[in-house]
């Protein structure tokens, strides 16, 4: 009598899962690992001592109100231009939720002439230097995220001014010179770790800006006061040493 040999059976997926869907399953457990550990990771802690640096990249929005060009041309305006540029900036922690930070960046703007000097465009553009030194408080100094807010003074200087060729073509050769300013600057902010050194930023600050502009045309000579006060929004990427 033949004896009938019995073969194993291949192994059976399970209905509904192949191999792809399987990788696809072993990829997507790795990565909720992957973002435990991270989440369980120790946070980087603010501390007295500790020095911050960031750099942004930042929008100068001037919140301008252009007075007109007097005595000359009463019925005028003007309106100041954005500018983008980048901003470094160096804070000092004095404890572990206050810190003192200086900002320093500098931007070119302009004044686009309006009212009764429309018709000219462009009138004057200056450099703009706005050293800001504001005392911050830090709200969470051990957590993963650092909101702070802030407050100080704010020196503008404002540098190579020049009157624009469309004005020098309708009133004549003139010389600009603008007066530097003194002003408060309020702050808020808040700081995203990445590691226990490196971080993302995102701040916002408002600072009291003005100027009074002396335009002078042979033997003429003209006045306007602007009232700068831009809102400046940065974000950019810290080091804690």
């Amino acid at each position: 009598m033949r004896q009938i040999k019995v073969l194993p059976s291949r192994p059976r997926h399970k209905a509904g899962t192949t191999q792809k869907g399987q990788d696809m399953q072993t990829m997507l457990k790795t990565g909720v690992a992957a973002l435990a550990m991270l989440l369980a990771a120790t946070p980087a802690l603010a501390e007295k001592g500790d020095v911050l640096i960031r750099l942004r990249a930042i929008t100068v929005q001037p919140q301008e109100k252009v007075g007109p060009v007097l005595p000359t041309f009463p019925t005028s305006s003007g309106r100041i231009t954005n500018a983008y540029a980048p901003e470094i900036d160096f804070t000092y922690m004095l404890t572990d939720h206050l810190g003192v930070e200086l900002i320093a960046a500098t931007t070119k703007h302009c004044v686009e002439g309006g009212g009764s000097l429309a018709a000219v465009g462009r009138l004057a553009c200056t450099w703009v230097l706005p050293p800001t030194l504001t005392l911050q408080y830090h709200f969470a100094p051990e957590g993963k995220i650092h909101p702070y807010v802030g407050a100080g003074v704010n020196w503008t200087m404002f540098y190579n001014e020049k009157a624009s060729n469309e004005l020098n073509t309708a009133i004549g050769a003139t010389n600009v010179n603008l007066s530097n300013s003194w002003g408060y600057a309020l702050q808020a902010g808040i700081d995203f770790d990445v590691s226990e050194k490196m971080f993302l930023n995102l701040d916002i600050k408002y600072v009291d800006m003005d100027t009074n502009a002396r335009l002078t045309t042979g033997a003429a000579v003209n006045n306007l006061r602007a009232d700068i006060n831009p809102l400046i929004v940065g974000v950019g990427v810290g080091w804690r040493f």
